[in-house]
């Protein structure tokens, strides 16, 4: 397809902007738990299923995002989610039930986890490889600047509204952008169709199931229910692996992990968002349990990190793009492992503003790693690859994310029953993250020195 600049800026500006707006309706959901524990009167861990199921059926729909864009124009797959997730998010405004509210989330977490990859891998497509890092990096700013308004919009909303109006936002978001998208979206992707595989759609479940485990051992003792649905899960995994092996038409192409540099990416952006998402999760804490805190301050305390992280972004892409990913890779991997060991030797004498700086300074790295690592890794790989390539770098981002979460929690729960100092949990937590920090550095090395 031959487009004009101005219709490919608008083309890309409708597709971030509907993947903003999905990306807040995660990021500032948290903030309306207790209005939803007083609405329906639920408890804390039930409501937490409104983050927990979106996510297992949103990475559960990733490996399923290749062959939507190979076998749907891309015009009608984009129409068609954001039309979902508008229904998702109409059912969640009108849910006089729980239960309804659930089915809505879960019907936003369909359109989700078909978008995520699915917008990055058109970005990638109809962009030269030299000006990747730059688009990329746009990318980056939109999705950081959702993780930082995300807590801000919610709390005004919920200051003044009930939480419907959250979802009254999303739903008006989106009914914009499906009228935009008539103008501006068009069929960039090239059309292979194949028939749908059912039997590794089944199997590809194996990784919502391990998130499950993973998740759900980190604040549950692992029961014998869960050691179950972990076997069969990884079980399940392994059938996957092998049946995408040797498929002639696989429904996730796994062979792109056979091009070292990409698989070199992949390591690369999963250890960088272990970084960023144990700092989403463990500063709260610490800010809490530590420095004494409100949740509303902590929670806030965060927004300065992740406005960082979105600004540094475009830099970091067009940084990419002039000098090649070892050198920006590896200021990002230096700056998470500071950041860490910052924490770890200052933990127990830090105010709350130096507090707020160090995770700064570890969303900074991630900045310099996490778009322009997967830039990298698209770049090692043919077009025909990269929605395979996006899908795979998508769903070990997401299993290698719980993993940390999981670790993270393990260490810091152990250390302080075993020492009766949560100080001290704190500083082993931080000091193991600043030890995976430096394995991605060391990883970082290999990278090519020069853009290709």
């Amino acid at each position: 397809m031959k487009t004009t600049s101005f219709s490919q800026r608008a083309f890309v500006a409708t597709l971030l902007t509907g993947t903003f707006s999905m990306s807040i309706s995660q990021s500032a959901l948290s903030t309306a738990y207790p209005a939803f524990m007083r609405t329906f009167h639920q408890s804390a861990s039930t409501v937490a299923w409104l983050t927990t199921g979106f996510m297992l059926v949103m990475s559960l729909m990733i490996p399923v995002s290749p062959w939507l864009l190979t076998n749907c124009g891309f015009k009608r797959l984009f129409q068609g989610v954001v039309a979902l997730f508008a229904v998702g998010t109409a059912l969640c405004i009108w849910a006089p039930s729980f239960g309804l509210l659930l089915v809505g989330r879960l019907l936003e977490a369909l359109a989700v986890g078909i978008i995520f990859p699915s917008f990055q891998t058109v970005l990638l497509t109809i962009t030269p490889q030299t000006q990747r890092g730059a688009v990329m990096g746009t990318a980056g700013l939109v999705m950081g600047s959702a993780l930082a308004v995300g807590p801000i919009i919610s709390g005004v909303l919920l200051t003044w509204f009930s939480w419907r109006a959250l979802f009254a936002l999303f739903l008006l978001v989106s009914i914009g952008v499906l009228i935009a998208s008539t103008r501006t979206i068009r069929d960039v992707m090239t059309l292979t169709p194949s028939r749908l595989d059912w039997l590794s759609v089944i199997l590809a479940a194996s990784f919502p199931a391990l998130l499950y485990v993973l998740s759900t051992a980190t604040h549950t003792d692992f029961t014998l229910g869960l050691f179950i649905i972990a076997i069969v899960a990884l079980l399940a995994a392994v059938w996957f692996v092998r049946r995408q092996w040797h498929q002639e038409k696989p429904l996730l192409q796994l062979r792109v992990l056979q091009t070292s540099q990409f698989t070199l990416a992949v390591f690369l952006t999963g250890i960088s968002y272990i970084g960023l998402i144990v700092t989403t999760i463990i500063m709260p804490l610490y800010f809490q349990t530590i420095l004494k805190v409100s949740p509303l301050i902590s929670g806030l305390s965060l927004v300065p990190a992740a406005a960082l992280l979105s600004v540094l972004n475009p830099r970091a892409g067009k940084m990419l793009d002039a000098f090649g990913p070892r050198r920006v890779v590896m200021i990002g991997m230096s700056l998470i492992v500071v950041g860490f060991v910052g924490l770890t030797l200052l933990a127990g004498h830090l105010p709350l503003w130096l507090a707020i700086v160090w995770a700064m300074v570890v969303e900074a790295g991630n900045a310099f790693v996490m778009m322009p690592a997967v830039t990298t890794g698209a770049n090692a790989l043919p077009k025909a690859l990269l929605s395979d390539g996006t899908a795979v770098t998508t769903t070990a981002r997401q299993l290698l994310g719980s993993l940390g979460v999981a670790m993270a929690t393990v260490i810091l729960q152990q250390v302080q029953t075993v020492t009766g100092q949560p100080i001290a949990g704190f500083r082993a937590t931080f000091f193991v993250f600043a030890i995976v920090g430096l394995c991605g550095w060391l990883l970082s090395l290999r990278l090519p020195k020069q853009r290709a």
